[in-house]
């Protein structure tokens, strides 16, 4: 079966390649119906393509997200008007917080992830406490496994172990985290369309999803 996404990826980086040159509204103006046909119709049939898949393996429904392409630039000193990547969302309905599976393209990365992006501080207190235990032994066991497959964590958000632990404690890297998500760089071979290699890379993160379920 011809993969519908083969153009997906080298689309994007061409796009992206000339409006990091031009990133201004005449430009993306110029370029809107490319955009539409080239980026924003794929991604949206991508994400729906995955999403049953994502049912079937969480055995709950899916909401599906595409990051639009306008910037808020309202807090930031950068002021160009357009993203220069193109991200999508897949977010798991149900009680509570819940792990949510990412792909995205930009001109330094075609990536898979997982996980949750920011602990509220409650979650944070919780988590803390639940890495510094047993639980978190089991944690790091199913992300060294994960990381033999390809997969790895960004570094943690705090330069410091967080008192009261030591800052040589042995779950010292869980405990500096504000968030947690496992990535994966996506690399479609002849023998793989994109579909499967993002499912697989999803497959990939699932234990250490299921032990995030299971903290929240």
């Amino acid at each position: 079966m011809p993969d519908q996404f083969k153009s997906l990826i080298p689309d994007a980086r061409a796009f992206y390649a000339e409006l990091s040159a031009d990133n201004t509204r005449d430009w993306f103006s110029e370029n809107k119906q490319r955009y539409d046909d080239k980026l924003k119709k794929p991604a949206k049939d991508l994400l729906d393509v995955i999403s049953p898949v994502l049912t079937e393996m969480l055995d709950t429904p899916i909401t599906t997200k595409l990051f639009r392409a306008h910037r808020d630039v309202r807090f930031s000193k950068d002021k160009t008007p357009y993203s220069q990547h193109l991200h999508m969302m897949w977010s798991p309905q149900g009680n509570g917080t819940q792990p949510v599976y990412f792909f995205g393209i930009a001109g330094e990365y075609v990536r898979a992830g997982a996980g949750i992006m920011d602990f509220s501080k409650a979650q944070q207190t919780d988590w803390r406490k639940w890495v510094s235990e047993r639980e978190g032994d089991a944690l790091q066991a199913r992300i060294d496994t994960a990381a033999a497959a390809g997969a790895f964590l960004r570094k943690p958000e705090l330069k410091r172990v967080p008192s009261p632990f030591e800052k040589d404690h042995p779950r010292a890297d869980l405990l500096q985290r504000k968030s947690m998500t496992l990535w994966k760089d996506i690399e479609v071979e002849a023998s793989k369309d994109l579909t499967s290699a993002i499912t697989e890379a999803f497959k990939l993160f699932d234990p250490v999803m299921n032990d995030l379920r299971a903290f929240l």
